[in-house]
């Protein structure tokens, strides 16, 4: 006659589930933000930005131009979260217009200011675990593989998606950006010259988008239009538009 089973403890259960998370797997299938731009959204698994995980975004070579560039991208990421965001800061020289044009309205943003390095990764934990925003934002220098290990374990217990945005006070603390951390996906926005128009003006800036890290995925790099008013990127019409020019050459020759 088979022996009954006995069921496993829940202590156990809640131990395993924790082994699994330390080792960056998932108890549960693990939403997604999808950029909307298809070439974008093939390169990362699930179709999107994972939500409930840490993902790191810094500037490229161009200092200040390229971190306001970082910036944009990630108040259009939080912009399409829904809830409130939480922004951590220790200096007092984010310009609120500027996140607002990126479509993450004035009313959903909570503003933080630590005095610290120490202070502000503490109210960005913090903050990831409450459990009941949108997004967390935070703009650290240094980020170790201990204390990104941390916002990725509160992340993925409140389900709210972590963004650490990278500014270095010296040139010489970006090299921290290339030390390995628990970050899901890892960025890099640089500034490139926007689209001539046809009559005088100025046309909608241009990034060069270089995703460097992807867990489960692979790098690539995209050449797109900035965040609108939505929090949307954009190819620019003439990559969206390349498939089509064979085509159309191939029509021609045919009549």
């Amino acid at each position: 006659m088979p022996m009954a089973l006995r069921p496993v403890p829940q202590t156990l259960t809640e131990l395993r589930d924790r082994i699994q998370r330390l080792e960056g797997g998932s108890t549960r299938a693990r939403q997604t933000l999808p950029f909307g731009v298809a070439e974008i959204d093939a390169r990362l698994p699930g179709g999107g930005l994972a939500l409930g995980s840490l993902h790191e975004i810094a500037g490229g070579g161009n200092g200040a131009v390229d971190g306001a560039a970082a910036a944009l991208f990630t108040a259009g990421i939080a912009a399409r979260t829904k809830g409130q965001v939480l922004w951590c800061v220790t200096r007092q020289d984010l310009f609120a217009p500027a996140i607002a044009q990126a479509g993450l309205a004035p009313g959903r943003v909570i503003y933080v200011e630590a005095g610290d390095e120490r202070s502000l990764l503490s109210c960005f934990e913090d903050g990831l675990r409450h459990g009941g925003l949108g997004a967390v934002v935070a703009e650290v220098a240094k980020l170790s593989m201990t204390a990104s290990r941390r916002l990725q374990l509160a992340a993925e217990g409140s389900g709210s998606v972590a963004l650490a945005v990278r500014r270095w006070r010296r040139q010489t603390e970006a090299a921290d950006f290339g030390q390995p951390t628990a970050s899901v996906t890892r960025w890099r926005v640089s500034v490139l010259p926007s689209r001539p128009l046809p009559v005088p003006g100025v046309g909608r800036a241009r990034w060069l988008l270089e995703l460097i890290r992807c867990r489960a995925g692979e790098c690539a790099d995209f050449e797109v239009e900035a965040v609108d008013g939505q929090g949307r990127l954009a190819l620019p019409s003439a990559m969206a538009d390349r498939s089509a020019a064979p085509q159309v050459a191939w029509k021609r020759a045919a009549g």
